[in-house]
């Protein structure tokens, strides 16, 4: 498979004279046919709900897309219930999944009516004591020790922090049932970024015996099971993207066996995917502007790792294009890098790639989840622009670019600085 951007040197140029590279650019229309895949995949429940991850990119602009199509909002924060509630999510709309949680947290996600989601056993108690058991209530479940799909270890749950044991979550639906709670969800999320169609099923079948299980034992009447994130991407081209059509359908299959064979054929069926829907339709914009001959090949670009770290924090993968020399030969090895004062800023590392001069614009694939949103500002750097290319080519900045005043903002209610904040 070839990577193959999704804008043409054309319209980057026409995009950078008004927005100053580096900017994050969005596919609306590979957005739109996604979801709408998403959705024709689960078709087959009536209750299927999609809650998009805003973690991975809490774009308002974006996630309204989304919403267009029914799709709520998986939150874990007080900002991100926040920026869910401000667009007009309510309740059952917005799916709270934290861990440690403040108490703040409960009380906010609890006035706007939001799905809470535990992590953990003890928080029963906590939540109970602040305001009280909702009529629905989810867990997270952690079934421990290693995740394998066709004996190749995908994850190890026992090692993550998240969720209640078995034991824990049969308990813990008592005592919620005992406190009011009439509606339950299970929940989990046991492997990340996984490019297999076999993942959700394998999860679905874990989780559908589960509440199976807790049903019998608990009497607890189970409306919805989460089946989180997880779905990945493929970064590397070489890589086969996962195919949400067959997954649906292996989740349906696995759901007549399990549950409508035992009289739960009415379960929701929902996902709270991140990186699979809107990895691959974001792309970090940006320009080649130094180049350096010293033990090694290097291109400066305009970018660092404030941009996009998961190359710099993870030494993830991230395909890039040089945009308007997608056919010539790559036949040059160079590192390409920011400006930050670590070594680690670097966006490729001995990459093959066509020669690279001063000017050109580069295109790094699949940054529309953990993109934007794990920047920061080390080095006083500031976070880019946001920019959404339409359906119909045209373009709109969705998110302006950091000024210095944005920077130091939170120094506005002293003195110290009141040069630069006049």
């Amino acid at each position: 498979m070839k990577k193959r951007a999704f804008v043409t040197l054309e319209k980057v140029k026409e995009i950078a004279n008004e927005i100053p590279t580096p900017f994050h650019l969005y596919d609306e229309k590979g957005i739109r046919e996604n979801v709408e895949n998403v959705k024709k995949a689960f078709s087959w429940n009536k209750g299927f709900k999609e809650y998009f991850a805003v973690k991975a990119n809490p774009n308002p602009f974006l996630i309204n897309i989304l919403r267009e199509y029914g799709c709520g909002c998986d939150c874990s924060s007080m900002t991100e219930l926040m920026l869910s509630n401000a667009l007009g999510c309510k309740g059952s709309d917005i799916m709270f999944s934290s861990n440690d949680t403040p108490a703040e947290e409960f009380v906010y996600a609890s006035e706007i009516g939001a799905t809470i989601n535990l992590d953990d056993f003890t928080h029963i108690d906590f939540l109970d004591k602040l305001v009280g058991i909702p009529e629905t209530i989810s867990c997270r479940y952690n079934p421990g020790g290693y995740f394998e799909i066709a004996n190749s270890i995908m994850d190890n749950p026992g090692d993550a922090k998240y969720g209640f044991t078995k034991e824990q979550l049969i308990e813990g639906f008592k005592i919620l049932k005992s406190k009011g709670a009439k509606y339950f969800g299970i929940h989990a999320f046991l492997a990340s970024n996984t490019v297999t169609n076999d993942y959700y099923p394998e999860l679905a079948r874990i989780l559908f015996e589960l509440a199976v299980e807790v049903r019998d034992k608990t009497g607890c009447d189970i409306r919805f099971i989460n089946l989180s994130g997880g779905v990945g991407i493929p970064y590397k081209p070489d890589g086969e993207p996962n195919d949400i059509l067959k997954i649906g359908e292996g989740v349906h299959k696995v759901y007549d066996e399990v549950l409508t064979a035992n009289g739960m054929g009415d379960v929701s069926i929902y996902t709270e995917m991140g990186r699979f829907m809107m990895g691959p339709y974001g792309a970090l914009i940006t320009k080649a502007t130094h180049e350096k001959h010293t033990y090694k090949e290097y291109i400066g670009v305009d970018a660092c790792a404030c941009n996009l770290m998961r190359p710099a924090m993870y030494g993830a993968y991230h395909h890039i294009t040089v945009l308007g020399k997608e056919n010539e030969p790559c036949d040059h090895k160079y590192d390409i890098t920011g400006s930050l004062c670590e070594n680690n800023d670097k966006f490729a590392i001995d990459r093959m790639l066509p020669k690279i001069d001063n000017g050109d614009y580069l295109f790094i694939h699949d940054a529309g989840a953990h993109g934007f949103s794990m920047g920061y500002n080390y080095n006083g750097k500031l976070r880019s622009a946001e920019v959404l290319l339409q359906s119909d080519g045209s373009f709109k900045m969705i998110r302006r670019a950091e000024t210095p005043k944005d920077y130091f903002a939170t120094f506005d209610c002293f003195d110290i600085l009141n040069p630069i904040l006049k």
